[in-house]
Formats: C-alpha cells, structure tokens, sequence
C-alpha cells in the first residue's frame, strides 16, 4: 500500500510545472509603485521686508498694518530626476497672500475705507531630499533643501482701487532667489498598511507633514525699489506620486 501512495505522489509532482517546484532566490518587489514626484500644501506667516529699504525716512508697512505677518497658502509641484542617494528634481510653486487694515489719511486718522497688500509669489527650485535613509534603514525623517528663483507680483488696493505705496506705482513684480531647509515626517511609519492601501487605492507611495524655513531675497536682486525679502516658516502636507 505505501509503494502505492508513493508512486501516486511522484506522478503528481511530476504533473506539476517545474517553475511550482522551485525556489526563487530573487528579492521580494516593492509594494509601492514607481515614484516620479511630489505634491506639497503649505501654510506659513510672511511678512515683507518693506521697511528695509534703502533711503526710506518712513515705515510704510509698519504704519499700515502694523507689525504682523501675511498669511500665505503655497502649492508646489516636484518632479524627482534622480532617486538612488535621496531624491534631486525640480519644483515648482505658487502661492497667495494678502493684508487687509484700515486706510490712513495724509493726517494720519482712520480712513472709512480697507486697504489690502496682495502678492503671488511664484517659485522655480532645485532641491534634494536625503530620502535615502528612510526607504533603507526605516528612519523617518528626511531633510531637505531648495535653491530657486522668484517671482513675486504684487498690488495694493484701497477700496475698489489700486492705491500707490509710498509714491510708488500701485502694482509690480519683483525677481530674487530664496534658500529653504526643512524636514519631513514619513507617516507610513504610524500606518504601513493603510499607506500601502493608499498607495494601492490612489498611487501615492509615501505622505509627509513638513516644517521648512525660507530664506528669500526678493527686491530685484539689489536694485532700488519695493522690497519683498522675508524670512518665514511654513508647515504642511507633502505626497509622493
């Protein structure tokens, strides 16, 4: 009976395909389809150097809206060139602020009418995350930095109308370059089943929150002339695709 059982088996593994009956010694393939860049949310306080300018015997910011910051929202869009020591690319960002407080007469009273300060900034970066150590060794944080060049118009209103600034012309745009460095946060680390879900369900393969700081000369690269420059933080949501 057992020679008969035993030659019942070997049929069987002979019917069976050579491929069943072997053992791959190839690495198990990523979960995580391929990744050609990231999109980032932010939110940060921004406040223009306007006082700084060279020659100026008054404040025009300070006296209009005090001392407080912008509120700016940035979207940018990166695309990675290279991803084996970390990941270098492009990005691109836009983004939008604005400040609203009451008008001042020639006498300096409170007007009836709001005044506003609105800028667009508009960024071209190189950057490199040193991403590296988080998709090899599980660590999550993952520095990064950006050098780029700026764009920034602008426009100030009063009322229903561009007012001017200082004698100035009401609206512009302004060119300079800015320096960021900051850090992310991988969260695949709290949830790596529901980040494979996510990546499975809408193709992002890793999610971020962010803390970076900007370094950003914007006054037309030295020459005289509405001065944009700040020195500001932003925190937010970055997805890799």
């Amino acid at each position: 009976m057992s020679r008969a059982v035993a030659l019942g088996v070997l049929a069987l593994l002979g019917a069976l395909p050579s491929q069943a009956l072997e053992v791959s010694d190839a690495p198990t393939l990523s979960t995580h389809s391929p990744r050609t860049g990231a999109l980032e949310f932010k939110l940060g306080g921004y406040k223009p150097r306007i006082d700084t300018e060279a020659g100026l015997t008054d404040t025009p910011y300070a006296n209009t809206f005090g001392n407080e910051s912008m509120l700016l929202f940035e979207v940018e869009m990166q695309r990675y060139f290279f991803q084996r020591f970390g990941s270098a690319g492009v990005g691109f960002s836009a983004g939008y602020a604005e400040k609203y407080s009451d008008a001042v007469t020639e006498t300096g009273e409170l007007a009836a009418e709001k005044t506003a300060l609105k800028v667009v900034p508009l960024k071209l970066n190189a950057l490199y995350k040193f991403d590296y150590a988080a998709f090899r060794w599980g660590v999550p944080l993952v520095p990064y930095g950006k050098l780029g060049l700026i764009y920034m118009p602008w426009w100030i209103n009063k009322g229903d109308s561009t007012q001017q600034l200082d004698d100035r012309s009401g609206k512009g745009g302004r060119w300079g370059y800015g320096l960021t460095l900051g850090a992310s946060f991988l969260l695949d680390v709290l949830e790596p089943r529901l980040a494979r879900d996510f990546d499975t369900d809408l193709g992002v393969n890793h999610s971020y929150i962010f803390a970076e700081w900007t370094y950003a000369e914007v006054n037309n690269f030295g020459s005289s002339g509405l001065v944009l420059s700040s020195r500001h933080w932003m925190f937010g949501l970055a997805l890799d695709y």
